[in-house]
């Protein structure tokens, strides 16, 4: 047996009678939060002897001791866990007495098959941050002031047992007193492994731009920061998963630089505040967004908009119109990191910007940067000062993004806070890997009931993506010990994923997943969905390789985890151009009204906003069949009526143009009178279509008559919903199926969402929904694991 590495006693256990001892195997996350020392004041309370160890399976204890109390020590093991803790199993076995003299905490034991689950990084907790703010206490304004409770974990992480010699920490070795505190059983430190203070923790430095590149700034490197943040600069910031770039949220002209350098388009920018209620004028803050801003998982919450007039001009002047146009909503969240807390100013410290826009330190599309030397250089173009630190980030991780829809968490973005948890399965998969979609990249890893997810990658177009893809993968594989056994892939004959996953194979069994049965099978997993019946899945989004070879993306399938069958579909319209059609909703809009037989009329906000040349080119295409792919596409009919309303016409960002008709829609009071309504057409053999014709048509004759595009927008999310009621109806009818899952990025959207969710329930529907995953293809890979990595046990 090894030495131990705190060798405090509890005393001899005083009793007559026998004495008894277990062997105590916990697993779940159970290291990097404080576990071992908790084990070891249970035990102390109870007059135990023994030992406890952090394994690769997780936390290994032996009590020893009078039998009440050694029953009672397993029985309260996993309910008075500490508070980042997630015990996921607790086996205990007895043991032959040894008769040990004290309980001891030992070193880490390496070796044995890898089952303990990495914490999350957390957000900085309570007591952290009353030192921080304490002028009395030796780590007050420590930029990395952290304990068991709280500070990175996943990101810093190198290998396993996760001991300080396993993580980014290794190369700064404690000083005196926070060896001491790391080494005190009573201190909340107490193996700690990211624990520091100021003489021997990583350090903050300030580097400016200059002509010959870039220099140091002497002084407070945080109290220079603020002051420039409050000049108008954009700064880079180095936080736990990699650097953000910031600039002052109230600075119309500081965001619009920084949108400009990004190339950011119209896309909405996150914010950062010291305290939700900044924005308590401008959005709703329910109680369910409060507790998520304040979780110790601190994502980025999406707020609804007010839509009343705000008579409080002070909080409507926090935010520049630049930060988020044309959006419903604002995305907040709270500064997670000490370096964050000190950015936003202490109390007595010189004002400077209370809310800042934080976004991900990377060019558009490209993985988050994480490295210094990297961030001088890519960093360059984007930022006029950096705010960076020594501690390296082995683990990229963006900033989850988060939303309350119908009362309930709805992930848009997994990451930090979130990875590397896993989601627990309903049955046992072999080991595998299934590598996601080429936009918004996940992967996923799984064996036995457990699939572990990854950070948020990117989408995979570009050779960084595909460089960080790697890095992660093998980052994952090394803390969760899975080794494929098979892989799993989109069917896109044309993703980079499916082709990376090709390549890799050596020989290993590749299935390839049909996507929108990944994106049932996803929601289905989650929800631990464990048998063969099959659900009705509604798959919304924007594009998915079809089985006929057209894109799909407005479908209603019969599915399980063993396959699927199209019930129904949105009816074909021609994708004029490809991805031109994604990027300029008005090409989609004028695929439509041909599909309508509707003449491009002047007027209309989509033939407007087309050129008469390349009307003429596209009225070619269409007439012709020529580079139209036809689609059923959700997301692309989202497009046409945003452009038909005349809310979007050119799309800069993912989605734009469906985000901004979700806005539009917003202002509108619930329910609506008069919602558009598609046509459903049975086929005998074939799967019902249901033709957006008639609202096309109803569309342009509201348009046409002056109704207003809020109007407009609200009655065609009405519409829609209503239609997703029908269709699941006339299914029940022919299946006698009552369970409907509903997943696809389209799903993302609040109003189409809740109205789909209260009505298929009104109509006696089991509704399944994303709460774990995303429901966008950031999801999708956990579904191809389910599809694919399934064991049967029949």
């Amino acid at each position: 047996m090894t030495a131990p590495t705190a060798p405090a006693t509890t005393g001899t256990t005083a009793t007559a009678d026998p004495a008894e001892r277990r062997r105590v195997t916990v697993e779940g996350v159970v290291q990097g939060v404080g576990f071992r020392p908790y084990v070891f004041g249970l035990a102390k309370e109870l007059r135990l002897t023994g030992w406890v160890t952090n394994t690769a399976e997780g936390v290994l204890a032996e009590v020893e001791g009078a039998g009440p109390a050694v029953a009672a020590f397993c029985a309260r093991l996993a309910p008075e866990a500490p508070p980042l803790a997630v015990v996921q199993s607790v086996r205990h076995e007895p043991v032959a007495p040894r008769g040990d003299e004290a309980f001891t905490i030992e070193v880490s034991r390496a070796g044995g098959e890898r089952r303990t689950l990495v914490p999350p990084d957390t957000a900085t907790c309570a007591a952290c941050l009353a030192e921080l703010r304490d002028p009395r206490d030796r780590r007050y304004r420590h930029p990395f002031v952290t304990c068991t409770h709280c500070g990175p974990r996943f990101t810093i992480v190198t290998g396993l047992p996760y001991d300080r010699a396993n993580t980014t920490m290794a190369g700064f070795p404690m000083c005196e007193q926070c060896a001491g505190e790391y080494s005190d059983p009573a201190d909340r430190r107490f193996h700690a492994q990211p624990v520091a203070c100021h003489a021997c923790g990583p350090t903050l430095r300030l580097l400016v731009d200059a002509p010959d590149g870039p220099v140091e700034r002497t002084g407070d490197p945080v109290a220079g920061a603020r002051g420039l943040l409050a000049q108008g600069a954009v700064v880079a910031v180095k936080g736990l998963g990699g650097y953000h770039l910031a600039c002052d949220a109230a600075n119309p002209q500081a965001v619009a630089v920084l949108r400009h350098r990004k190339a950011r388009g119209a896309k909405p920018f996150a914010l950062m505040a010291a305290d939700p209620d900044e924005l308590a004028g401008l959005v709703h803050l329910g109680p369910e967004e409060r507790a998520l801003l304040t979780s110790a998982r601190r994502p980025i919450v999406l707020l609804r908009r007010r839509r009343e007039t705000d008579s409080d001009g002070r909080a409507r002047a926090l935010v520049a119109a630049e930060v988020a146009p044309g959006s419903p909503d604002l995305g907040l969240m709270l500064p997670y990191t000490p370096v964050h807390h000190l950015l936003l100013g202490l109390p007595g410290d010189p004002p400077g910007p209370r809310l800042l826009v934080m976004t991900s330190g990377n060019l558009g599309g490209e993985p988050i940067v994480t490295d210094e030397a990297e961030a001088l250089v890519t960093l360059a173009p984007l930022a006029d000062a950096w705010l960076t630190h020594d501690r390296p980030i082995h683990v990229p991780c963006d900033d989850s993004v988060v939303r309350v829809v119908d009362g309930e968490e709805l992930l848009v973005r997994r990451s930090r806070g979130y990875a590397p948890f896993p989601v627990a399965l309903p049955f046992t998969v072999a080991p595998t890997l299934a590598v996601g979609g080429d936009l918004k990249n996940a992967f996923c890893l799984g064996r036995d009931r457990h699939a572990w997810l990854s950070a948020h990658i990117g989408d995979m177009d570009d050779l960084a993506t595909l460089t960080a893809f790697e890095r992660a993968e093998r980052q994952l594989e090394s803390i969760s010990g899975v080794v494929p056994e098979r892989l799993a892939a989109d069917r896109h004959p044309g993703y980079r994923s499916t082709a990376w996953a090709r390549r890799r194979a050596e020989g290993r069994p590749l299935r390839t997943v049909q996507h929108h049965h990944a994106h049932i099978a996803s929601v289905l997993a989650e929800n631990g969905w464990d048998g063969d019946a099959p659900v009705l899945g509604v798959a919304f989004d924007g594009t998915g390789y079809g089985e006929d070879g057209t894109v799909w993306g407005g479908e209603f399938l019969l599915a399980s985890y063993d396959g699927f069958r199209r019930l129904a579909h949105l009816a074909e319209v021609p994708l004029p151009g490809g991805d031109a059609a994604v990027h300029r909703p008005y090409r989609m809009a004028l695929a439509h009204l041909h599909a309508a037989g509707l003449p491009w009329r002047p007027g209309l906000p989509p033939v407007e906003a087309c050129s008469r040349e390349e009307r003429r080119v596209l009225a070619q295409q269409l007439e012709r069949g020529l580079n139209c792919v036809p689609t059923s596409s959700a997301g692309r009919l989202f497009d046409a009526v945003s452009s038909l309303a005349g809310v979007c016409q050119q799309a800069r960002y993912e989605a734009q143009a469906a985000i901004e008709l979700e806005a539009a829609a917003c202002a509108v009071d619930l329910p609506v009178a008069d919602p558009y309504v598609l046509a459903l057409r049975e086929s005998g053999l074939g799967p019902w279509q249901l033709d957006a014709a008639p609202v096309v048509r109803a569309v342009v004759a509201d348009v046409t008559a002056g109704v207003p595009a809020a109007l407009v927008a609200a009655r065609f999310h009405a519409g829609l919903a209503a239609a997703v009621r029908r269709v699941c109806a006339l299914a029940r009818e022919r299946t006698g199926v009552g369970t409907v899952a509903l997943s696809g990025g389209v799903f993302a959207n609040t109003l189409l969402l809740t109205a789909c969710l209260r009505g298929l329930r009104e109509d006696g529907f089991t509704v399944l929904r994303h709460r774990l995953v995303p429901p966008n293809d950031g999801g999708l890979a956990l579904g191809q694991l389910a599809v694919a990595g399934r064991v049967r046990t029949d």
